[in-house]
């Protein structure tokens, strides 16, 4: 974007400040009522179908991102001041990461309905594991961005707290891409109908047979498309600021305003977008059972195979709110 290229005679050079440029206005605007939208409509969105978890991840990273982009937006008006360049410093650099535990969270309810085993974890394990290295990634860069924004002045102690951010980002990156290893094989098994584990048969269910292969619906598919669309924005975003780490505080990378807008704002944008429009208060409903009284013989793999015999068809019902807790 535009740099200011003038300086008051009474202030120091511009690339003496602790940007290497002054932030665009109008930009950082552009963020602060973009990310406003959406975190408004993700609260809604959160009550309206009691998905409480959304609130600790979705309208917790629109409200940090909020904080970032308007201390940058306080940083345009005072391009020298300390406090908002910390503030922006630590809160930009861990806003997205509770975003990332909502992919972990997605993926979980997309396994419970098209059938946990073919995963090698189990939903519940999907979560404890990656939303623990989610936090420890979010205290680590955390961390490092209070050691580096309030040491400035001291080059040792700004390097020490780049180093650390730069660790939990490397870390956040290595959990995401075991996570999509992981969510690829899963959906590799589905397809091909090759459990990683023994499905588990419901008792409720008729005979005792369990409808554990779910249909990939329409919605299902919407759904899907959300999860994967989410985990590339906000991979693309990991990866640039692990190159900006890496290139230093003083390099070129972090002190070009345009690469931090492209790759880190408007990755995040697209990532929070995506789970606005594809949300799964409307897109992961029940998984009815097609036939009400279809009586299903367990495949080999544990997957349901051709109907013996059926009945008549459920219809389907509203959402119970319980089921996406």
């Amino acid at each position: 974007m535009a740099m200011n290229s003038t300086a008051s005679p009474m202030q120091p050079p511009l690339q003496e400040n602790f940007y290497g440029y002054v932030p665009d206005r109008d930009v950082c605007i552009i963020f602060v009522v973009l990310f406003s939208v959406s975190a408004a409509i993700h609260l809604v969105q959160a009550v309206y179908w009691r998905m409480s978890w959304l609130f600790a991840t979705a309208v917790f990273a629109g409200v940090a991102e909020i904080v970032g982009w308007s201390a940058r937006l306080w940083s345009s008006y005072s391009p020298f001041a300390q406090d908002p360049y910390i503030m922006q410093l630590c809160v930009t650099i861990i806003a997205p990461s509770p975003l990332v535990a909502a992919l972990f969270i997605l993926f979980g309810r997309i396994s419970e309905r098209l059938g946990e085993h073919y995963g090698r974890l189990s939903p519940t394990q999907y979560s404890i594991i990656f939303l623990t290295c989610d936090i420890i990634s979010l205290v680590t860069q955390g961390v490092g961005g209070g050691i580096a924004g309030s040491s400035i002045g001291t080059q040792s102690e700004v390097d020490l707290g780049g180093n650390i951010m730069l660790a939990g980002i490397i870390f956040q990156l290595t959990s995401i891409t075991v996570f999509v290893v992981l969510m690829i094989e899963y959906f590799v098994r589905y397809l091909t109908d090759r459990p990683a584990r023994k499905a588990k048969k419901d008792p409720a269910a008729e005979e005792s047979f369990s409808f554990s292969r779910g249909e990939v619906t329409p919605k299902m598919r919407l759904m899907i498309a959300s999860l994967l669309m989410m985990t590339l924005f906000l991979i693309i975003r990991s990866v640039y600021r692990m190159i900006e780490l890496i290139d230093g505080f003083t390099g070129k990378i972090i002190q070009t305003e345009i690469y931090f807008n492209v790759f880190d704002g408007a990755m995040v944008v697209c990532a929070i977008y995506t789970l606005n429009i594809l949300h799964p208060g409307w897109l992961l409903e029940r998984v009815y059972r097609e036939p009400s009284m279809m009586l299903r013989a367990m495949s080999p793999s544990g997957s349901p195979q051709t109907s013996l015999l059926s009945a008549t068809f459920a219809k389907p019902g509203p959402l119970n709110s319980d089921e996406v807790e």
